[in-house]
């Protein structure tokens, strides 16, 4: 399926998780974020509020699914999907279990690695038991997330069989946005996905330039940058609770900047 140009990410939502995935679902997302980590994520809460936009109409085909494999120093000890003593291969087969089971599905659209694991003999062991979900048609892409350093990546890109389709990274200053690792996947063919897009860059969102373009397009600031990251090859990840933003956030389609407007936003990050 295509892409959506947008993905309704689903985490710290705790208790309201359920009804706030059948709300994003029902006002026009068509793309779900999660995790197997009970400590940040209710992917078994993203499966009922599924269940709720399915007995609305929505058809398993008209959605997204993107979750991941969160490796043992991004759990909490206490509830995991497998044992701390399981070997690496067994944790990644019973998490990808638990995600089919807690979200309805026998196919995730994304598989994401959520962090990169430096022992790479690990990694390497990971990945190929991520292929065998792809190669069984379990899967329809493999990702990775949280991961800063280039040639990370690229020993990822070069050692594998089945290549990344998306990189998921948190999107601020700290990292430079990400300029050289952006480049890479470009030139590659893979997609950057961005989280905390706007939590990371309140100076972005105050900017007079933004508010400028946000004034002409009779659009929020927020709704202006979503669409800036479009326009740069990014696809963001949207986690609102206010149905009200929701609605104005799927308008990201519905105008064009121009080049001199993505230039001026482009020069922002640059700072």
């Amino acid at each position: 399926m295509k892409i959506p140009n947008m993905i309704y990410g689903t985490a710290w939502k705790k208790e309201s998780t359920s009804n706030l995935v059948s709300e994003a679902i029902k006002q026009g997302f068509r793309a779900i974020d999660t995790a197997c980590q009970p400590k940040h994520y209710r992917e078994d809460l993203v499966g009922i509020g599924l269940l709720k936009a399915y007995e609305r109409g929505i058809k398993r085909e008209d959605l997204f699914l993107q979750t991941k494999f969160t490796p043992i120093d991004g759990q909490d000890k206490n509830n995991m999907p497998y044992l701390s003593s399981d070997e690496i291969e067994i944790q990644v087969e019973k998490s990808f279990e638990t995600s089919k089971k807690n979200l309805n599905t026998n196919f995730i659209d994304s598989y994401i690695l959520h962090s990169p694991i430096y022992d790479l003999n690990k990694f390497q062991k990971v990945w190929q038991k991520m292929e065998e979900f792809y190669n069984k048609n379990e899967v329809g892409h493999l990702g990775i997330s949280n991961c800063y350093e280039l040639n990370f990546l690229k020993f990822l890109y070069a050692n594998s069989k089945v290549k990344p389709s998306f990189v998921q990274n948190r999107f601020y200053s700290q990292s430079g946005y990400d300029r050289e690792i952006r480049i890479f996947c470009k030139e590659n063919g893979i997609i950057y996905q961005s989280f905390w897009s706007l939590t990371a860059n309140p100076h972005i969102l105050d900017s007079d330039i933004l508010k400028q373009i946000s004034l002409k397009y009779n659009k929020s600031v927020e709704l202006i940058f979503y669409r800036f990251l479009n326009h740069i090859d990014i696809i963001p990840l949207n986690g609102t609770t206010s149905i009200n933003h929701m609605i104005e956030d799927l308008k990201i389609s519905d105008f064009e900047l121009s080049k001199e407007e993505i230039e001026a936003i482009s020069n922002l990050t640059k700072r």
